[in-house]
């Protein structure tokens, strides 16, 4: 499950910045209707990403019941947070 892909499947574009703000409201709503009703790993593991990266993810203990998967969201996090802090500043 490709980023761009889940991000026109649900928002309707592959860039957030260019999504009304009523269509990144249903768009979420949908994501997480299909995150609660998804069964393959993998491709729950790809919704909670993107949900995670708009700031709309459920809690690690309710999204993933496995061990397992909670660790690598938790790894998932960690990578973001370093990428961010690398990340040059805007400016300003």
């Amino acid at each position: 499950m490709d980023f761009d892909d889940q991000m026109r499947r649900y928002f309707g574009a592959a860039d957030s910045a260019s999504v009304a703000p009523a269509a990144l409201a249903a768009g979420m709503e949908r994501l997480s209707v299909d995150f609660g009703l998804e069964r393959d790993p993998g491709r729950r593991f790809a919704m909670w990403a993107l949900m995670h990266i708009l700031g709309n993810a459920p809690d690690l203990d309710v999204a993933f019941p496995d061990p397992a998967e909670r660790d690598a969201a938790r790894n998932f996090m960690d990578m973001l947070d370093q990428l961010q802090a690398q990340a040059p500043a805007a400016p300003g």
